[in-house]
């Protein structure tokens, strides 16, 4: 009895680690490509990881988009990528979000918007870095705001719960 036990276990453990291994495989290809300069190659990972729901590949599509690596420079397709990591409480990408709005690159000039995606940035932000950066850009975006367009921003975040993909 023992035996079988003991077998079933070390299964279940060659099973996890092959799970885990098909999974980490895209996103470490991803990152190698990038890293190794070949964009062409990282992109098409991250696309497939990003249409899978990935928000980490969707933000790094964003990235790609937002600086021509890969591909030409494409602000509102940098948006797209962007905005889909947000909705799901990618505080970086949320960042992103708030800087093209209030720089108004691939979309129209917003700054209620931008506040709004800056406010959520700095609440989602997992470290002090990303958290500062967000507060940082919310402010100078604060500074073209009258009061009642950061209340209504202020309102909007408060309202704003993640979407989920698949």
């Amino acid at each position: 009895m023992q035996t079988n036990a003991r077998k079933l276990f070390l299964l279940l453990i060659v099973v996890l680690a092959s799970v885990v291994t098909v999974q980490a495989g895209p996103y470490e290809d991803a990152f190698v490509a990038y890293q190794r300069g070949d964009y062409v190659e990282a992109m098409k990972f991250y696309r497939l990881l990003a249409e899978g729901g990935s928000s980490y590949a969707q933000r790094a599509l964003g990235i790609m988009y937002d600086m021509g690596q890969g591909v030409p420079r494409d602000f509102a397709e940098a948006m797209k990528w962007y905005r889909r990591a947000a909705d799901q409480g990618d505080a970086q990408a949320q960042n992103n979000v708030g800087l093209l709005l209030f720089i108004g690159s691939g979309v129209p000039q917003d700054y209620v918007e931008a506040y709004k995606w800056l406010t959520l940035a700095v609440a989602n932000a997992t470290d002090e870095d990303g958290r500062y950066l967000a507060a940082t850009n919310r402010e100078l975006v604060a500074a073209k705001m009258t009061a009642g367009q950061i209340d209504q921003a202020e309102k909007l975040a408060a309202e704003w719960t993640p979407k989920a993909e698949h």
